[in-house]
């Protein structure tokens, strides 16, 4: 089986294991575990933040970073298709009481400062008013697109013109960097606290960084502790993390499989591929007079996995378990598939 879900299902390699055996650790609610102290100081370097902290999750982390910028019965302006509104069980509203405002980020899925403008709402004696604008890159729903830092830029600067703190989910914003061939840090440069995951394209098994100022991340280690994310003994997997820091750059890897894959695949009768930018490429089913489902269930017959996004919408993802080799059978047994 070639599982081309998502990139979380990547497993770590031998020498993930050995560091997790061999881990340094103490107790992380105290402050005394060493590898988790070094995996925070280096993710905080690789953003250009003040500070990092280590979540258990990305969705713990987009809505630890929700409640610590906001005031209950806020509201936060995310864009439609955004993962932190999409796919994190309401969690703006359950962790944060929230109220939502959904902006239409087009194509690539982010705002622009007119948008932004026109979303805000002042405080007043009936309105809650703005509390924070949340961005996404690179953009799942929109097949991994890789935003343009000046689009980031442009959008958090119209907030914070207007006073609203601007958190950005960032789980594959190092993928964004590699397909943008720019620095990490570059597209944080305007937003008050990022969010990264180790545990994708990164091939860590567990952990995401969550990173802003100082004050911010003292703010969101006490939340954490109310989520329940407070760990102990986290070195154990706080230092395949470390592992992970070193493997940006074979994010690139990934991008070019998704490419021969998507080439492969717009050559077969009946599928319409999106060019992808990034790991994740979406086939639409449409043509072929099947739904998304029905074709996912011939894939996996045929030995391929992947995901429904839509109605006739799949995603495949490429990750750091599967190779050009992979890749190129998964093309012929979806064509054999179909």
């Amino acid at each position: 089986m070639i599982d081309l879900r998502s990139d979380t299902v990547t497993t770590p390699n031998e020498a993930m294991r050995d560091a997790a055996r061999d881990a340094d650790v103490g107790d992380d609610v105290y402050g005394e575990d060493p590898s988790v102290n070094e995996l925070e100081a280096r993710a905080a370097d690789l953003v250009g933040t003040e500070d990092a902290l280590y979540v258990p999750t990305g969705t713990m982390g987009n809505q630890v970073a929700a409640r610590v910028h906001t005031e209950r019965g806020q509201e936060v302006l995310v864009e439609r298709e955004s993962h932190v509104y999409k796919w994190e069980l309401g969690g703006l509203a359950q962790h944060a009481a929230l109220q939502v405002r959904t902006l239409d980020g087009g194509s690539r899925g982010v705002p622009t400062p007119e948008q932004v403008r026109e979303g805000y709402v002042e405080e007043d004696a009936h309105r809650p008013g703005t509390g924070l604008l949340t961005l996404e890159n690179t953009h799942n729903s929109k097949g991994g697109v890789a935003i343009a830092p000046e689009k980031i830029d442009a959008a958090a600067e119209a907030a914070h013109d207007l006073g609203v703190p601007v958190h950005l989910d960032g789980a594959r914003v190092c993928n964004a960097a590699v397909a943008r061939d720019v620095p990490v840090s570059r597209f944080t440069e305007q937003v008050d606290s990022v969010m990264f995951c180790l545990s994708k394209g990164l091939g860590a098994p567990v952990g995401s960084m969550l990173a802003g100022t100082e004050e911010f991340v003292a703010c969101a280690r006490r939340t954490r502790k109310l989520f329940g994310g407070g760990m102990r003994q986290a070195g154990m997997v706080a230092a395949p993390g470390l592992l992970a820091l070193d493997n940006v750059d074979r994010l690139a890897d990934d991008h070019d499989n998704a490419r021969v894959l998507a080439e492969e695949l717009a050559d077969v009768d009946g599928l319409a591929v999106q060019p992808p930018e990034t790991n994740i490429v979406l086939v639409s089913t449409e043509s072929a007079g099947r739904t998304a489902d029905a074709f996912l269930d011939d894939c996996e017959d045929a030995g391929v996995l992947g995901t429904q996004f839509d109605a006739h919408v799949a995603r495949f993802c490429t990750h750091w378990d599967v190779d050009r080799e992979d890749v190129e059978a998964a093309a012929e047994r979806i064509r054999d598939a179909l």
